[in-house]
């Protein structure tokens, strides 16, 4: 696709994302919106988007929503609950260590998109990765073992959806 096709895609990525964040559907807010879109759309659309026809499919917009809901619901609360719970202990019950996670995903996108979720949870921590070997370096609060089967559940969950989504 060309180059119209990536900035109509990465606009209406902007847009959508601007309306989500102001959390207003004014028509102020509407207009501005599509002013920044559409300036974020033309300047950015070669450097963001491979393939633009991935963002009008409704099937991974639908695994997307379901990829947020499961992480701000699911992964998100037992994070925190397990982290609040470690703190909340008299004898802290941590056993902190940096543990190689394997992946199995593709695209920068959806390596980005584990590594934010594996990041953005509480009590992990990606620090480093190694692409040629296909492995996040995480920093884990409580470290169950070392093990690729072990290690793995860190990301699994993430990994599901961001396949679904990105690859």
């Amino acid at each position: 696709m060309g180059r119209l096709a990536r900035s109509v895609a990465t606009g209406l990525l902007a847009f959508v994302t601007y309306i989500i964040y102001t959390g207003s559907i004014k028509l102020y807010d509407l207009v501005t919106g599509v002013i920044v879109a559409c300036v974020v759309g033309l300047l950015t659309a070669n450097i963001t988007l491979t393939n633009p026809s991935k963002v009008f499919n409704p099937k991974r917009a639908a695994w997307l929503i379901a990829y947020a809901i499961k992480y701000f619901f699911y992964y998100e609360v037992k994070a925190h609950l397990d982290v609040m719970y470690r703190i909340l202990h008299p004898k802290m019950p941590i056993r902190p260590g940096i543990v190689r996670v394997y992946y199995d995903v593709e695209s920068d996108y959806a390596i980005t998109a584990v590594a934010n979720s594996i990041t953005n949870t509480p009590g992990t921590v990606v620090v480093d990765l190694d692409e040629k070997k296909k492995i996040y370096y995480v920093h884990w609060i409580n470290v169950k073992g070392i093990e690729p089967e072990v290690t793995k559940e860190i990301s699994k969950g993430f990994e599901f959806f961001a396949k679904k989504v990105f690859d």
